[in-house]
């Protein structure tokens, strides 16, 4: 596979920097960057949403694009420079930042306060990105119901899903603004 480092594009104080943010190993961190730098066809050193979906299990996952979303979100990005004219949304990531959404991925390992990015209030807030398509911090039906579809696809009929969509608000909105905000999704999923 070669080393990463040998390239100079990765260097070791980035990898102590990666490594104590994310929790991965050095190890670990120069694997995903062969996996990074070949996904950049372009070798820009950055990777476009169509890169991302060129890796087979998203393609193929039904949430693959709102996995991908999420890598382009400002909530996980830490630079501004590839922020678009939408609020919030980058166009391009590099590879700190790909890192960093990966980084929720990885096992909670209990008594480790270490890596934020890998914490279950982390964990609930990238689950709730999933369903939050408009980002204003609140899931509504159609919201609820743009991802019960994508996840079930045609195996339930829609008033299956109208119905489940419209339980799970009323069962989870303690404030009866009709939509279910980050606060309510983490009291439900308590239960």
């Amino acid at each position: 596979m070669g080393n990463c480092r040998s390239s100079g594009l990765l260097l070791d104080a980035n990898i102590r920097d990666i490594e104590e943010e994310t929790g991965f190993t050095a190890n670990q961190i120069e694997r995903l960057y062969s996996r990074f730098t070949s996904l950049d066809k372009q070798h820009k050193g950055h990777l476009t949403r169509d890169d991302l979906l060129r890796i087979p299990e998203l393609a193929i996952n039904p949430l693959g694009d709102r996995i991908v979303h999420a890598f382009f979100t400002d909530g996980h990005a830490r630079s501004t420079n590839d922020i678009s004219e939408k609020e919030g949304m980058r166009e391009v990531i590099n590879f700190p930042d790909f890192v960093r959404v990966l980084a929720h991925f990885r096992p909670i390992k209990k008594n480790s306060e270490k890596n934020k990015l890998n914490s279950r209030q982390e964990k609930l807030k990238f689950a709730f990105r999933m369903y939050d398509l408009d980002g204003d911090d609140k899931i509504k039906k159609d919201e609820l119901l743009h991802v019960l579809h994508l996840m079930v696809g045609a195996n339930i009929s829609q008033e299956q899903l109208v119905s489940i969509a419209e339980r799970t608000i009323q069962e989870a909105d303690e404030d009866k603004d009709k939509m279910i905000s980050f606060d309510e999704f983490c009291k439900v999923l308590e239960h």
